[in-house]
């Protein structure tokens, strides 16, 4: 059930295509189900629609829509092939879009719309959040609110550092080592992969670049258009989210 809404030569930022595959063992230690119940509760707390329609935007490999499609009526979108593809073999009865999240269009409004896992950092400048934040709204109801959860705010990122991730399953072992920088306000994670299978040990690297921006950044990319704004520091994982009501 997936549709294609953009050429693949007009997406951006699309990660994550050579990781697909092991994503969901490489972040097991997330609590997609205790998530999405905070969510659901901060959902019921602002919205003001009527509707059930939940459009999650950057959705990956739909862990937190196996858990949402079970409130609403709920479709994805991400701009990973790869990733949809795991997607649509969870949530079988999702409808999922190939797009970039600051370029869409699906020609229709939803009564919540979320982005998370602080995926909204791809966009890597100011004028992009803005660009993206607003093409996020345009697709949120009268009385529809909007989530998105923050990448790691301006000034709290910290470069030089080593980071280290590792599975260890019974068939699939990873070892994931990232070196992080800054350059130019974005945190650029270089990262490399050893995986383990019963068909050998295999190598992969991928380079995420995230953009760094300060809370008031996010807040007003939101007012800007009118939303009725709140941040919430709990958030899903402890980076807060970005939360505005549409009109």
């Amino acid at each position: 059930m997936m549709r294609r809404t953009v050429r693949p030569d007009n997406l951006t930022a699309v990660v994550y295509s050579k990781s697909a595959a092991f994503y969901d063992a490489i972040y097991s230690f997330k609590d997609y189900r205790a998530e999405s119940a905070r969510l659901i509760a901060l959902i019921a707390a602002h919205k003001r629609s009527r509707g059930r329609r939940l459009l999650d935007v950057a959705c990956g490999t739909g862990s937190h829509l196996q858990h949402l499609s079970r409130q609403f009526e709920a479709e994805g979108l991400d701009a990973s092939a790869e990733q949809l593809a795991i997607a649509q073999m969870k949530c079988p009865g999702v409808l999922f879009h190939r797009a970039d999240l600051a370029e869409f269009d699906l020609g229709r409004e939803f009564d919540v719309v979320t982005c998370l896992f602080s995926s909204i950092g791809y966009v890597k400048t100011a004028p992009r959040l803005r660009l993206a934040v607003a093409n996020l709204a345009r697709h949120v109801s009268s009385g529809g609110v909007l989530m998105v959860e923050p990448w790691l705010l301006l000034g709290s990122f910290t470069p030089g550092n080593i980071g280290f991730r590792f599975v260890d399953l019974p068939n699939l072992k990873i070892s994931r080592m990232e070196i992080h920088c800054v350059e130019n306000n974005v945190s650029v994670f270089d990262e490399q992969f050893m995986i383990g299978t019963p068909e050998g040990i295999t190598f992969l690297n991928e380079r995420h670049e995230l953009g760094l921006f300060t809370r008031e950044q996010y807040l007003e990319s939101f007012t800007s258009l009118g939303l009725a704004t709140s941040w919430d520091d709990r958030g899903l994982m402890g980076r807060g989210l970005v939360i505005g009501v549409r009109p």
